[in-house]
């Protein structure tokens, strides 16, 4: 097998699935005939799968036209259709997708792979017109004419045939660009819109539906997607998936490698590269369970069966993702134990609050990330303590102010329910106001009805009664107060300066944020020896400050020190000499997170002495988490030079998207000499801690994985998990 970042083929059958969030069989039934399409929203506000009722036209151009009815999907320009066929399909069937790997070598792509027929079914024999139209730069419109006898409720399948090669949601690594060398990988990315290049699809988390998959792969690649079963045929080479549970298109996901399996849990396994499966059981064997089953007493049963999760290259582009039954998360963090316990915890949130309960629109993503959040800072004060989770809260709000500084207070995106134009790429929205401001009006919500375990009790019921469907705000507001009478009775929601309307559109920070004194004896000796460093005269203070052990504090207490020294910076010279004197060593014996920050430092404040620990630090780094910041803040002063020298030293040994990442802001300033190479592929929306963002966009850099140029605001110093 060849998996080549240049020329990767992806080839693919699809039976295609459900309509509505109420129906998901593997096929699809027309409502009456006075409908005219089932067509997507493509990724625009107010997404939602449209089924017209009797009599009143679609809107745009199928408009005042009953006929011909089609079919409307989310596509994308790397995906090359075939065909398009249509047969009848009884009840029971269910075909599932079929996907096939490149042959190995410089071979001609493999034929297309037969679909596979359905016992009783009627084959495939009735080919349909279809057409390709562009829609925005992340995403076509795929109309497929149905034929007109088809009759209303009667089951059928539309089976398309197309190929896939570079595409936002696929991401192909040669060997050396994982950590063991040994064999090629492929994984997917599917949020936000992403997934529309990795098949045709309702790309909407309005819509959601089961699927199943067939995978063909090379003898010794494993393949792994988050489906609930799977089953492996070693004498064909073929992978059999299934997810019982309906999930919108951006959750499914595909990943194929080097990978072996640790069990840590009676329901959880770890997938690794075998040089990093020993760390990886290591850090989380028991923990998983221990996670699980504090979510569970807090919000009910785990409903996806197993909690797997996948540890990716470092060019996975954001930390974390929280893929049903598989949660993908980046090697790199293995590194920080406290990041990683954050991040595992937050996609097992997800579990309750994104992947059972979603967001209907793009547009109101706090739903999932917000209550996520929540949910993940429960489960940490239940397994271990409020004073942690004050701090890990602390330290996300500090990055959250940071963000409303450099932004400012009137900034559209710091509402919860930000207006999303046509054509504009969901991902943009993904910054840290979705998390955090998300969180502190759930929060507030939890101080509202005055005890926590009820408003446990509260969600525990919401999820309940809205699983597996996606919701609005409004949802969520009115089972509130329904849930709380005596709240409603009080007009909770029209309180003077807290109305939830305000909450959900107003810009600016949060209207209230939580109480975090029962982590003052965590934070206090922080803020203590920031004031140390910032203090007159300085050799006094810097006597005191370094007789202060911070190699015994937690990582989340010496990043937020370096976060405040980071937020000050520039500093006078002599702060920086004494800093480095003091701490630098030890720093660069620490987990990249701490050493992360303390370069940034190094580098924003010029202090030459120190560069050589920068130097080391990109000579040994391929994840863009660690990459992106430091060239960032080396090309907005004077070292852009020395940045220029290490990138060329380096660059084989980065992912193409981050290479081309990298190029473009190097390039800010320069001349054309320096603009990004033809074999770069164009970069997915990516995530928290995960980061997003589109790098050929001109907007603010607000994404997880958002690589921007450095007059942006990346947000990648905050490491939010997906």
């Amino acid at each position: 097998m060849r998996i080549m970042p240049e020329a990767p083929e992806w080839t693919d059958d699809i039976a295609f699935l459900t309509h509505t969030c109420r129906m998901h069989r593997s096929h699809l039934v027309l409502p009456d005939p006075g409908s005219c399409c089932l067509r997507s929203a493509a990724g625009n506000a107010r997404e939602e799968a449209e089924i017209r009722p009797p009599g009143l036209p679609c809107a745009g151009r199928c408009a005042l036209r009953p006929a011909p009815r089609a079919l409307v999907l989310d596509a994308h320009p790397a995906l090359r259709l075939h065909s398009a066929a249509f047969r009848r399909a009884p009840a029971a069937a269910e075909t599932p997708c079929a996907f096939a790997f490149p042959a190995p070598g410089p071979a001609p792509p493999p034929p297309l792979p037969a679909f596979p027929e359905t016992p009783g079914a009627e084959p495939a024999c009735c080919p349909l017109a279809f057409r390709v139209d562009p829609f925005t730069d992340y995403g076509s419109s795929l109309t497929v004419t149905l034929p007109p006898e088809l009759q209303a409720h009667q089951p059928f399948q539309v089976i398309l045939r197309y190929t896939s090669t570079d595409a936002p949601a696929i991401w192909w690594l040669d060997p050396e660009l994982t950590y063991g060398c040994a064999k090629p990988f492929v994984f997917t990315q599917g949020h936000s819109v992403c997934n529309r290049s990795f098949f045709p699809c309702f790309d909407t988390p309005a819509v959601k539906c089961t699927y199943s998959a067939v995978v063909k792969a090379p003898s010794g690649v494993q393949v792994l997607m988050s489906a609930t079963q799977s089953t492996y045929v070693e004498e064909e080479g073929v992978f059999h998936f299934h997810m019982e549970h309906p999930v919108p298109a951006y959750l499914v996901a595909l990943v194929a490698g080097d990978l072996k399996p640790a069990d840590i849990g009676p329901r959880s396994r770890v997938w690794a590269e075998p040089c990093l499966l020993p760390m990886a059981t290591s850090k989380l064997s028991g923990a998983v369970e221990q996670w699980l089953s504090a979510a569970e007493r807090l919000y009910g049963p785990y409903m996806w069966g197993r909690y797997d999760i996948v540890f990716l290259p470092p060019s996975f582009p954001i930390v974390a993702m929280e893929n049903p039954c598989l949660t993908f998360i980046i090697s790199s963090i293995l590194e920080s134990d406290e990041f990683l316990v954050i991040d595992v915890i937050h996609e097992v949130a997800h579990s309750w609050f994104g992947n059972a309960v979603t967001n209907a629109t793009w547009e109101e993503m706090w739903l999932s990330e917000g209550l996520a959040t929540y949910a993940q800072r429960r489960i940490t004060t239940e397994t271990y303590g409020a004073a942690f989770t004050c701090l890990e809260t602390a330290f996300r709000l500090d990055a959250l102010h940071r963000q409303m500084k450099l932004l400012g207070e009137d900034s559209p995106v710091s509402k919860l329910q930000v207006k999303l134009e046509p054509g504009v790429n969901p991902s943009h929205l993904m910054n840290l106001f979705t998390y955090e401001k998300g969180y502190c009006f759930v929060y507030y919500l939890s101080q509202l009805c005055g005890d926590p375990q009820r408003f446990d009790d509260f969600l525990r019921a919401y999820v309940e009664k809205y699983k597996f469907t996606s919701v609005v705000a409004q949802d969520l507001l009115d089972s509130f107060l329904s849930f709380f009478p005596e709240l409603k009775e009080q007009s909770v929601d029209c309180r003077a300066g807290l109305e939830f309307e305000r909450w959900l559109n107003a810009t600016g920070p949060p209207l209230a944020e939580p109480d975090l004194s029962q982590g003052s004896s965590l934070t206090r000796p922080v803020e203590a020896l920031f004031q140390l460093w910032t203090a007159e005269p300085l050799d006094q203070a810097a006597a005191t400050a370094s007789a202060i052990d911070i190699s015994k504090w937690r990582t989340f207490q010496t990043a937020l020190f370096l976060d405040r020294l980071l937020d000050g910076s520039p500093l006078p010279q002599e702060v920086v000499m004494s800093l480095s004197k003091c701490y630098s060593s030890l720093l660069d014996s620490m987990n990249a997170e701490i050493r992360i920050r303390w370069l940034q430092i190094v580098v924003r404040n010029d202090y030459y002495p120190d560069l050589h620990r920068v130097r080391r630090f990109l000579e040994s780094q391929m994840s863009r988490m660690y990459t992106i910041p430091l060239y960032e803040d080396l090309c907005t002063g004077a070292l852009k030079s020395f940045a220029l020298e290490v990138f060329y030293q380096t660059q084989g040994r980065l992912h193409p998207n981050l290479r081309r990442t990298i190029q473009q802001i190097l390039s800010q300033g320069l001349g054309p000499s320096m603009e990004p190479t033809s074999e770069a592929t164009s970069e997915p929306s990516v995530e928290l801690g995960s980061s997003r963002t589109d790098p050929d966009s001109d907007s603010p850099a607000l994404l997880l994985g958002d690589e921007a140029p450095s007059s942006a605001i990346s947000l990648r110093d905050v490491n939010v998990s997906a």
